[in-house]
């Protein structure tokens, strides 16, 4: 375990990683409802690294650096992948500061096989331009917008959105930056129920199939598109609209923290309702950007202006 230089937070998680306990303890992100304590067997959690070290080339050579906490899945998963491929790993105190650690640690290492982040600590990282230094950049905790996601697009080295869950034991799937299909970890395939939920087949882990909450449009067994969590499908007058869908559209043309909710209505079943984050005084601007770049039936109902929109520690939009 020479290779591994961790925080404190890491160095308790090693210390869990290398008991005799068959499981470990996570907490799920909370962003669709209370969080709660999940225990994960150990074995799932080595097949996950395993198949997420053969995607990305990663062997005993490799360099993995993580800037994040050791306290959720996304940083346990980068301690797990170092030991099975029995590869370097400097693990720093989570930052949106990436200029402070990673030119230091590239000029010591090199090249930087792995580099997890989350949204918030992308805007450092096209700054630091040195995309030529790391390989591949896994992108996860909540989306990006359109704007970051098309700079990170265009970058030199492979980054990639992650789909995945605390309960499989992080990413099951990846996509290009720029692209919506995800393609599927090795040894994981999918499909969709009646009502086009995701089901996940991966013979290897203890769960062996999973039926998510997810809807998506399958384009194999190995690709998929996601459109949105069923949860927060609003069917309107027997038209089925998406909130997750509608905030892409919108996210470079709305200045403020927003999010869809559907709520129900005598006449439609349900009604769309935007929520927003501003004074009430920005609403007919809000209303026109709505009318101008959305499709009629998805113009919503209400504008609703609050103070503050909640979000979970991650960064991920509390939809209450």
């Amino acid at each position: 375990m020479e290779n591994l230089e961790l925080t404190d937070k890491g160095r308790v998680f090693l210390d869990e990683w290398l008991s005799h306990t068959p499981f470990i303890e996570a907490h799920t992100s909370g962003s669709t409802g209370k969080p709660k304590t999940i225990r994960l067997p150990k074995n799932d959690m080595r097949v996950s690294a395993r198949a997420t070290n053969r995607f990305f080339g990663i062997n005993a050579e490799s360099l993995l650096v993580c800037p994040l906490s050791a306290d959720y899945i996304a940083g346990k998963m980068m301690i797990v992948r170092a030991v099975e491929a029995g590869c370097r790993l400097i693990m720093v105190e989570p930052t949106n500061h990436l200029e402070s650690i990673l030119p230091r640690i590239i000029a010591d290492y090199g090249t930087v096989s792995l580099l997890p982040l989350v949204p918030s600590q992308c805007e450092s990282f096209i700054n630091l331009k040195i995309d030529g230094s790391v390989r591949n950049v896994i992108v996860g905790g909540a989306p990006v917008s359109p704007e970051t996601e098309s700079r990170l697009a265009d970058f030199d080295c492979a980054i990639w959105a992650t789909y995945g869950m605390t309960e499989t034991c992080s990413h099951v799937a990846v996509r290009p930056m720029g692209s919506q299909i995800y393609q599927g970890m090795p040894g994981v395939t999918f499909s969709a129920d009646s009502q086009e939920k995701l089901k996940i087949s991966a013979p290897a882990y203890s769960f062996g199939r999973l039926l998510t909450n997810d809807i998506v449009e399958i384009v194999d067994s190995r690709h998929f598109r996601w459109l949105g969590r069923a949860d927060n499908v609003v069917n309107s007058g027997g038209i089925k609209i998406f909130p997750e869908e509608l905030e892409r559209q919108l996210a470079g043309l709305i200045p403020f923290q927003f999010y869809f909710k559907g709520e129900p209505d005598e006449k439609w079943g349900s009604r769309l309702v935007l929520v927003i984050q501003c004074d009430e005084s920005e609403t007919d601007r809000i209303a026109e950007i709505c009318r101008t770049n959305l499709p009629y039936y998805s113009i919503p109902k209400e504008i609703r202006c609050v103070p503050d929109i909640p979000k979970t520690s991650n960064g991920k939009i509390r939809r209450i």
